[in-house]
């Protein structure tokens, strides 16, 4: 058992010093979607602050990005997983964001809000 471990971690270690995976990490394939993964991680912290600072187009035009690009990802050649998976994270952050959006402004109401002064 500890042999099979031992193999895969080598195995492991050789792809991480491979000549493609240091191409891989200095192509925009790599540092594309590095770099779109802030949209995501701003709008999962956003989930935490009061309903009332949430604009709906934005948050409608962020949606149909990430979707557009979610599938754009799918389909170039090679697939880019990376870019789809922050794009994917960023339309579930978007439409839980819409969801607050409606439900504070549609359904529930601002009646509990308090005057901000």
């Amino acid at each position: 058992m500890a042999g099979i471990a031992t193999r895969l971690l080598q195995k492991g270690v050789d792809h991480l010093k491979s000549k493609e995976f240091r191409d891989y990490l200095m192509s925009t394939h790599f540092w594309g979607p590095i770099a779109n993964w802030g949209i995501p991680l701003a709008a999962i912290a956003d989930t935490q602050k009061s309903p009332q600072y949430i604009s709906g187009k934005m948050t409608l035009a962020l949606t149909l990005y990430s979707m557009m690009f979610m599938r754009f990802a799918w389909k170039v050649q090679p697939r880019n997983l990376l870019l789809f998976a922050c794009h994917f994270t960023n339309t579930t952050a978007q439409l839980t964001q819409g969801v607050r959006f409606v439900k504070y402004n549609y359904v529930v109401g601002k009646e509990n809000d308090e005057v901000v002064a």
